[in-house]
């Protein structure tokens, strides 16, 4: 049966609606792009998505049921440097390599990942943060969308660059853990610019860095973690759309194609900058040799956190 999908793929596609999935829960950076880039695709092409919200695991739930899918060109997910080339090497269940089990159809955005803390809180900087750890280690709580994501790797490189330990509480997705940060259950909060941005225009919540080389352009009165000391700290997260192997290069292509036509519309750039992120085009050759070349670039990185899951 197997060898039938492609074929049928390619026949009159698409004759059907396509699911898209969004492997961490609503409200989140990934599932506020993959919503935004879906609807305005369907406004242009007439296409029909449909989101599927499928959290766990760091993000790896979603991302190994489309490499499980059939490869009819129906079945798309919305992944990330998290679960794409950091879990991998954290998850010991994770089995699937991006390469080999992926085609890359379109980069979506780019972002920075930012530290946050209640507008309330004690800590006024990074460095109130980093006198707080030394003092009295693991004392300072941090909360993350998940074990094995980007953002967690973030936290710990940057505890690892300051010489501090930091406590960290996992979440499920990034809306929980934005909750309780408000709330000041927990101390701070890690975060992809896109989660966070809403509630640190609103008020609510304080952002003392982030963590990519350069400043967000969403952002820019924030420092960078480099500025407030710790130079080797450079990280930063980015979204795309995937499709299971074998998918017929046809549809990679037409999908492709119709992503990077809404990408580049001045309205769509803008309203993923309001999210915080920034849209780049990439065809699907680079965007795979993108994520192939992090893939490798991130094992040493893993290792040298060393972050563990639980």
């Amino acid at each position: 049966m197997a060898s039938g999908f492609p074929a049928l793929a390619q026949d009159n596609w698409p004759a059907k609606p396509i699911r898209l999935v969004i492997p961490f829960p609503p409200g989140g950076g990934t599932d506020i792009l993959a919503r935004l880039v879906a609807n305005q695709v369907a406004q242009s092409t007439k296409w029909t998505f449909v989101p599927d919200n499928k959290p766990g695991a760091g993000g790896t739930l979603g991302i190994a049921e489309i490499v499980r899918a059939a490869p009819t060109g129906y079945e798309l997910v919305m992944g990330q440097k998290d679960n794409l080339v950091v879990a991998p090497w954290l998850y010991k269940s994770v089995s699937y390599v991006p390469a080999r089990d992926l085609i890359a159809i379109s980069h979506v955005a780019y972002t920075p990942i930012c530290i946050v803390t209640s507008a309330n809180s004690r800590f006024k900087t990074l460095a109130d943060v980093v006198a707080a750890a030394k003092a009295h280690p693991e004392s300072v709580r941090y909360g993350s969308p998940g074990n094995g994501t980007t953002i967690h790797l973030a936290a710990e490189i940057f505890s690892h660059a300051a010489g501090i330990k930091l406590l960290h509480v996992p979440y499920k997705g990034s809306n929980a853990a934005m909750m309780d940060a408000m709330a000041g259950n927990v101390d701070l909060m890690v975060a992809s610019v896109p989660s966070a941005l809403a509630q640190v225009k609103a008020g609510k919540l304080r952002v003392l860095a982030v963590t990519s080389a350069t400043r967000s352009t969403s952002l820019p009165n924030v420092p960078t973690v480099a500025e407030s000391g710790y130079k080797d700290v450079d990280v930063s997260t980015w979204y795309g759309i995937f499709a299971p192997a074998k998918t017929p290069a046809s549809v990679v292509d037409r999908l492709a194609t119709e992503i990077n036509k809404v990408l580049a519309n001045p309205d769509v750039i803008h309203a993923i900058h309001e999210q915080g992120a920034e849209a780049k085009l990439m065809t699907p050759k680079a965007f795979a040799e993108l994520v192939d070349s992090d893939y490798r670039k991130w094992k040493p990185i893993v290792e040298q956190s060393g972050a563990k899951v639980d």
